[in-house]
């Protein structure tokens, strides 16, 4: 299968000294079968002769802005003609620029206008990467969706030693590849995560140890795989994973099943990872309770979230849940499934030991269906989120063929 086959790929050179890597990689952009377009900026035309770009692409190479061909303008053509922008080599200066929203030349302009993927190939000295704007710009841009691809670590032609050295264009083609053979890609997937806290008072509330590790796993895996992820998580210390992932923070298992429906309605698949409290205080105290040798707490059953969106009769996503148990676990998990009525169910043992602590950093899953089950034998959260993934895509295909 040829992944790049007329796949549009949009090149956006600018002056890095690793500038020279370009011929080979549009070789071999070429040779897969990939239609390339070519824009430079001012600074990477000292570096590179335009015209063998163009011979080698093809395609006549852009670098003015106010180009105008049949009355089309040149910056709006070429951002609604390319399937993926890659930025490569990519300068600390155009990299500024993204981040920003600066539009000052043709290829910033571009970046700016385009509903397409953007990908950036960092190529800079290690100082200037490492620099606390550089890494700050960075940031802001994996935020937005946007991927980072290297710097490598290694000598550099100034003669230093560290991270800025563009990828060689062969590993860029082995991840084009996987990019755009991307299972989940255009998939809206919703992961609830984290615990949630009942307010008893302003100081105190009622909780569980989850930690969040595995639902932001998930989050992460599934945003590698092509997928629009909307991540609602309850009072985690966790940094929202990179890639294409819309984080809704809330507190209580009310405001986790608001913001759950008022997003489900497009969502192609449900993953409830979430430990959300089966119950919450009836009558919140809105100023401190006083110390007292004996207190009664009244409590209500907090609303089932994964069996409302399972009960859905419109749009309803494909569904998976997680069961957390001590004894009996496969039972309890294919009780749950039933009642539940979910797709899928993940079950784990959550007895004190040293791995399978709800808090801790690996787990152990039983994969339960309505006609099968596996076991995902004890793995880093990360490792599981991989293999859960790759088993949830074998049965949301399976069981959606028509």
């Amino acid at each position: 299968m040829i992944t790049l086959l007329k796949k549009r790929i949009l090149l956006g050179i600018s002056g890095s000294i690793a500038i020279y890597k370009v011929f080979e990689l549009i070789r071999y952009l070429r040779k897969k079968q990939a239609i390339v377009r070519i824009v430079m900026t001012k600074t990477s035309k000292k570096l590179i002769n335009k015209l063998s770009l163009q011979i080698l692409s093809n395609y006549k190479v852009f670098d003015d802005i106010f180009y105008t061909n049949n009355n089309n303008i040149i910056h709006i053509k070429l951002a609604k003609w390319a399937d993926l922008i890659l930025l490569v080599p990519a300068t600390a200066n155009i990299i500024a620029k993204v981040a920003l929203g600066l539009a000052d030349d043709l290829l910033s302009t571009i970046c700016l206008a385009t509903k397409a993927k953007i990908i950036i190939i960092p190529s800079m000295n290690n100082y200037m990467y490492k620099s606390p704007v550089t890494q700050h710009n960075i940031k802001t841009l994996r935020k937005r969706g946007i991927l980072i691809w290297g710097p490598n670590f290694g000598k550099q032609i100034c003669g230093d030693i560290g991270l800025g050295s563009m990828l060689n264009p062969n590993i860029i083609i082995k991840k084009l590849k996987q990019y755009f053979n991307t299972p989940l890609k255009n998939f809206n997937i919703m992961i609830t995560a984290g615990p949630t806290h009942e307010l008893i008072d302003p100081v105190r509330f009622i909780s569980n140890y989850s930690s969040g590790k595995m639902g932001f796993s998930i989050a992460y895996v599934a945003a590698l795989l092509g997928a629009n992820v909307t991540l609602i998580s309850g009072p985690v210390n966790l940094l929202t994973p990179p890639g294409n992932i819309k984080r809704i923070n809330v507190i209580s298992a009310l405001e986790m099943k608001k913001a759950v429906m008022d997003n489900i309605s497009n969502q192609n698949i449900f993953i409830g990872c979430a430990a959300v409290s089966d119950y919450r205080i009836i009558n919140f105290s809105s100023s401190k309770i006083a110390k007292k040798d004996n207190l009664i707490i009244n409590l209500i059953k907090n609303p089932d979230i994964i069996s409302e969106v399972s009960q859905l009769t419109k749009n309803r996503p494909y569904v998976i849940g997680f069961s957390a148990e001590t004894n009996l676990i496969k039972e309890h998990a294919r009780k749950k499934l039933i009642e539940k009525k979910l797709d899928l169910i993940c079950a784990n043992n959550v007895s004190k030991n040293r791995f399978n602590n709800i808090n801790n950093n690996y787990n152990e899953l039983y994969l339960i269906w309505h006609d099968g089950e596996m076991l995902l034998s004890l793995n880093k959260k990360q490792v599981l989120a991989k293999q859960l993934m790759k088993q949830i895509i074998i049965r949301y295909e399976k069981d959606n063929k028509h």
